[in-house]
């Protein structure tokens, strides 16, 4: 026995094929084992969240958006919803499966391609409430809310490639990037979305090892650009007056925080609330107020512990991370779903000027919708880590800590 050969198995072996090669079930445990679950039970958790928030404000935005010719059903977006919502968990899903290198890939050809559609937007874009930021090809899509994570990720590898060749400027490449995609939303106009790229530019840098004093001039320049956006551009103007002069009973920030504030600790009840029926957008931009009305101020605070949740769960996984890229896609991921309910929040509490904003994981949306979960499932697919691969660096400590530049 002693010269016996191994058996090696015959690549035509039913057994071999059902076990081992492209087996679905071996894959899945493979994902279930390196995915972080915790993070997957808190998006899931705010997606359920969601759902029941949906409800609460469907009526509203049925009543406000019906016509004498067209009557909306009272649950006509909760059940639009539904659609989105499922439509959305299975590519966050099916994204989280990817590994990190074709997330990669993935990312960067998205970026690409909803740069190419947001340059059309200026020339053949549907205008709705004075904003073009929508194409129709059969089907409505905003290449923005597409382009976030792309963004992210892209902006993720063009910064970790100084690893390679130190010599190359990343960091102009970089702030180039951030320049034409600010620009063309400016175009639409939205300055919530132009922030909120900037947001992601301004963590990716300071990760990066960039200088602080090399970001305290862009900082600088930023500031600048807000007051000539306050003085020439007419939307940021009136929103910006609103906000420091405080609204008024009609203003629709106003009476997002008077909805917010009307239930009380412990909201009215489902379907009970009242001042959510003059609110507009109610399923949208405005959806955590109506969670203010109808569930309480307590639910309020639970979503905002999800969110720091979400942010801090991201970090934490990261503390250790020894890949740059890792890193920096994390990092930028976890601050698109950080910034934008933050933008939201502040809003709605009316400590921000308007931005028509949704609150992500939560508002009613389309192409909103899909596209955080698409951002959902690729922070889950770059954050996957074999639990049996041990780190020797610290990670995400030594950018924060350590010293580092960026040419």
């Amino acid at each position: 026995m002693s010269d016996a050969q191994p058996y090696i198995p015959n690549m035509g072996d039913d057994t071999w094929d059902e076990r081992y090669r492209g087996s679905y079930r071996v894959e899945l445990k493979i994902w279930w084992r390196e995915v972080d679950r915790a993070l997957l039970f808190l998006i899931l958790a705010l997606m359920a969240i969601g759902t029941a928030a949906v409800a609460a404000a469907s009526p509203a935005s049925a009543h406000r958006l019906s016509t004498a010719a067209t009557q909306l059903p009272e649950l006509y977006f909760y059940w639009a919803h539904l659609r989105w919502q499922a439509l959305g968990l299975v590519i966050m899903l099916g994204v989280s499966l990817l590994t990190r290198d074709n997330a990669r890939r993935i990312g960067i050809l998205l970026a690409l391609a909803m740069f190419a559609l947001l340059m059309l937007v200026p020339l053949i874009g549907h205008e709705v409430n004075g904003a073009k930021r929508w194409l129709k090809f059969g089907m409505t899509l905003q290449p923005s809310e597409f382009l976030k994570p792309g963004f992210a990720v892209a902006l993720a590898w063009i910064l970790s490639v100084r690893l390679r060749d130190p010599n190359l400027p990343v960091m102009w490449i970089a702030t180039g990037a951030l320049i034409a995609v600010g620009s063309l939303l400016m175009l639409q106009p939205n300055l919530g979305g132009t922030i909120l790229f900037c947001g992601v530019w301004f963590v990716l840098a300071l990760l990066s090892g960039v200088p602080v004093q090399r970001l305290g001039l862009v900082v600088a320049a930023a500031v600048g650009l807000l007051t000539m956006a306050y003085f020439w551009y007419d939307t940021a103007h009136n929103r910006i007056n609103d906000f420091l002069g405080g609204g008024s009973a009609f203003d629709q920030v106003d009476l997002a925080q008077r909805t917010l504030l009307a239930g009380g600790w412990t909201g009215s009840g489902l379907w009970l609330g009242i001042r959510k029926m003059t609110l507009p957008e109610a399923h949208t931009d405005y959806i955590f107020s109506v969670i203010g009305e109808e569930f309480g101020l307590i639910m309020c605070g639970v979503i905002v512990a999800l969110y720091l949740a979400i942010v801090a769960r991201v970090l934490v996984r990261l503390a250790d991370e020894d890949d740059l890229f890792t890193l920096l896609a994390g990092a930028g991921l976890v601050t698109l779903i950080g910034g934008q309910a933050f933008i939201n929040i502040m809003v709605n509490l009316q400590l921000f000027p308007s931005k028509g904003m949704t609150l992500p994981l939560v508002s009613y949306g389309g192409s909103s919708t899909i596209a955080i979960c698409l951002t959902a499932g690729l922070l889950l697919a770059i954050t996957r880590r074999n639990p049996f691969l041990t780190r020797e660096t610290p990670g995400l400590r030594q950018l924060l800590f350590g010293k580092g530049d960026v040419q």
